[in-house]
């Protein structure tokens, strides 16, 4: 968490000098006071990242030796073979599209949506995943 509390830190000070020079140079108000809000932001989270960095042990990217897969943990689990995204695409694809061609696709998509949903809820407690 060191590197990353120092990228912050310095990323502020170069928002930081941006906001300033931009300032100066545009006179425009709101991009100036966007550019110094990033500022206030990106400093409080380098700030927060750097505290933290010393009551946490340290993590592979503060090793230089270390290899990518050493932070690497459990990815979860996903199922292999649903076919409930599927339902649950063309139903947002549908709902999506009524708003260019008409709210009366809705009434065609909101079924296949819920059907999407109710299936990758349910997906595991009946058929041949249902788990014993």
């Amino acid at each position: 968490m060191k590197i990353q509390g120092k990228m912050f830190i310095w990323l502020s000070i170069f928002i930081l000098a941006m906001a300033i020079l931009y300032g100066l140079w545009s006179k425009e108000p709101a991009g100036t006071t966007a550019l110094f809000l990033a500022f206030g932001l990106s400093i409080m989270i380098g700030y927060y990242l750097a505290f933290t960095a010393r009551r946490v042990d340290a993590m592979a990217q503060d090793d230089k030796e270390a290899d990518v897969a050493d932070e690497a943990g459990e990815v979860g689990f996903f199922s292999p073979h649903s076919w409930q995204p599927l339902s649950l695409a063309i139903g947002g694809a549908f709902a999506f599209l009524s708003v260019a061609l008409g709210w009366w696709l809705l009434y065609f998509s909101l079924p296949l949506v819920l059907i999407g949903i109710w299936g990758w809820v349910f997906e595991y407690y009946r058929g041949e995943n249902q788990n014993q």
